[in-house]
């Protein structure tokens, strides 16, 4: 009887820890791959340039249910953050190859290609969160934040823990 306790309880446990996923916080937002020089964003740098108020977001999953709300966000369009980055490319016809590369402390990953966060009205609303819910980076519990905010359902592209951004190109 026992040891029937002890093996319910040492395989109950291993679930709860395998179902739990704890995300680590970022504190570096690195961007490398296909570019002439890798950069490193700390949380002062990506707290120093000019924020934008973002609507309040609805979660949803990929079924369409709600996953929860963020509220009271502000964020630097990717964009702004990007414009330091020199990509590493011979003629401009081939950034229509470029795509990118999202990648959250937890191996989460999202991807983009050049032309939407350059040349579609959806890039314009890519936003790197540093307020949210009166809350500045430094102090929320996951940190770098990246969301979609014109999204149909946002959630999806909600990066918690945004570590880096790899460049890459087709080929």
């Amino acid at each position: 009887m026992r040891i029937q306790f002890l093996l319910t309880y040492l395989l109950l446990t291993c679930f709860s820890i395998s179902a739990q996923n704890t995300i680590i916080p970022s504190d570096n937002l690195k961007v490398e791959g296909k570019v002439k020089a890798e950069k490193n964003f700390s949380l002062n740098d990506l707290n120093a340039f000019p924020k934008t108020s973002i609507p309040d977001q609805t979660l949803y999953n990929h079924k369409g249910e709600v996953k929860g709300t963020v509220k009271n966000l502000k964020g630097v369009q990717l964009k702004t953050v990007l414009e330091s980055i020199v990509f590493d490319y011979d003629k401009p016809k081939e950034l229509n190859e470029f795509y990118f590369v999202f990648i959250a402390t937890d191996g989460y990953k999202v991807v983009f290609s050049w032309n939407e966060i350059y040349n579609s009205e959806a890039g314009n609303n890519f936003y790197i969160v540093t307020e949210m819910e009166g809350k500045n980076i430094k102090d929320m519990e996951q940190r770098i934040l990246f969301i979609a905010a014109n999204d149909l359902k946002p959630g999806r592209r909600y990066i918690k823990a945004l570590r880096k951004i790899e460049v890459r190109r087709l080929n």
